[in-house]
């Protein structure tokens, strides 16, 4: 049988049930490794022996600590975390509840930390393992009336730093950072609009690309970023944005 790129790898994906998370998961899967998906939300479709889900709030210290112990059990190591799980509040600083404030950060960048701190000493007792952190264009950009979110989205980029030169050589860190991605959160929040279609419309066109992002791109890019081939990559955030933010509107050439 030929050999996979990350056969006897375990992968760890927070916020695995959708969306960006559920194409990393189902992308390391069919690349060889185990995965062991944690997340609030339950998992739909069938389980295959090399697939572990756990139902738990990654902003949990303690649901943290109850899923590593489940996934050392049914498969004994970690290689790889992927810190994926992530919300979107829409307030500005004056319109954010603390209540609102504390939720984004507890699950966009807390998360992050308690897994991290969890997951890397198991990391280290095999002395090679790759984190990576989901953060967002908009650690680098804002759009308006996302205060919580980009400013979770920014820290992500200093805990990625912290962590790769806290634990080199032995363990990397790097951020994944996409535009705007086709996720069923991205189509909750265009529901919210009056008019979906033409703000479906308006994201597609603010990327140089023509169209927003899949799934399956972000988790392709994460594959490689966690693959050997990555292997002198760490500490650094790595956009995946359709060329988002880059472009100045000016006058136009003929």
């Amino acid at each position: 049988m030929e050999k996979k790129e990350f056969d006897q790898k375990v992968v760890v994906v927070t916020g695995g049930s959708k969306g960006i998370g559920k194409s990393t998961a189902e992308y390391f899967l069919e690349k060889g490794a185990s995965v062991s998906v944690w997340d609030i939300t339950e998992w739909k479709g069938s389980l295959s022996e090399k697939m572990l889900f756990i139902q738990c709030n990654v902003s949990k210290e303690i649901e943290i600590q109850q899923a590593l112990s489940a996934t050392l059990a049914a498969f004994n190591k970690i290689n790889i975390l992927v810190n994926n799980a992530g919300i979107q509040r829409y307030a500005t600083v004056t319109e954010s509840s603390e209540s609102e404030w504390d939720e984004v950060m507890n699950v966009n960048l807390k998360s992050a930390f308690l897994c991290s701190k969890h997951c890397i000493p198991f990391m280290q007792s095999v002395k090679k393992g790759v984190i990576i952190n989901v953060s967002n264009v908009q650690a680098f950009i804002s759009q308006q009336n996302v205060a919580a979110y980009t400013t979770s989205k920014t820290a992500l980029l200093g805990l990625t730093r912290s962590i790769a030169v806290d634990f080199a050589p032995a363990i990397r860190c790097v951020a994944v950072c996409p535009g705007t991605i086709d996720t069923p959160m991205l189509r909750d929040a265009i529901q919210l609009s009056p008019n979906p279609a033409a703000v479906l419309q308006e994201c597609n066109d603010m990327h140089l690309s023509g169209r927003i992002g899949t799934p399956e791109e972000v988790a392709a890019l994460i594959g490689f970023l966690a693959s050997d081939s990555a292997g002198f990559m760490t500490g650094q955030a790595v956009r995946i944005d359709g060329g988002l933010g880059i472009s100045i509107p000016g006058s136009k050439r003929d």
